[in-house]
């Protein structure tokens, strides 16, 4: 067989090539518009289930970069959160500077701890301890980096007067096939 004949078993692709393949396939896709603001969450209203309104603190007892926990929507282990006021505005924020969000507090790859592992200042979760994934809190939770594949899930906030409201959980809770369920 010559070097010529394109047989998909036997072709051999250095890495160098598919890199370059690769590189250039990115940049020649052109994101949706919604996926190009910052601000997602209408985009992703499916991925929103609702539960009973909690008040989980009061806006005017925030400090900036200080994360504040609560458990939602269950008092479960696995329902632990943190609420804290960034520096920026993020996506899903409320407040006057739309910089106050929440999230849970649990890495989405293998569920690893990130309290104490929070940098409100540089608006990011982590990095995790198990796995060293890190998420960013100005963009939903996103993953920045590491082995993640699923953003932190963002708990839904309303303001009422001074009153902060948890409403309901944007993503899926680790730990659970279903955010209305049991742990599987």
């Amino acid at each position: 067989m010559s070097d010529k004949t394109c047989n998909p078993i036997n072709t051999v692709i250095s890495r160098r090539k598919f890199l370059q393949l690769g590189s250039a396939a990115v940049v020649t896709i052109s994101l949706p518009a919604y996926l190009r603001k910052p601000g997602l969450a209408a985009a992703f209203k499916a991925n929103l289930v609702q539960y009973e309104r909690k008040v989980i603190a009061k806006l005017s007892e925030l400090k900036p970069n200080e994360p504040v926990a609560f458990n939602y929507p269950r008092d479960d282990a696995n329902s632990a959160n943190f609420l804290i006021m960034l520096n920026d505005a993020a996506g899903g924020g409320i407040g006057p500077n739309e910089n106050v969000v929440a999230f849970n507090s649990f890495c989405t790859h293998q569920g690893g701890p990130l309290a104490g592992q929070l940098h409100g200042e540089k608006g990011i979760a982590g990095p995790c301890p198990l796995h060293w994934t890190t998420f960013d809190l100005n963009r939903h939770g996103m993953v920045i980096s590491g082995h993640a594949t699923q953003g932190l899930p963002q708990i839904t906030l309303e303001l009422d007067g001074d009153d902060i409201i948890a409403t309901g959980v944007m993503g899926l809770i680790f730990g659970y096939t279903d955010n209305k369920e049991n742990p599987a």
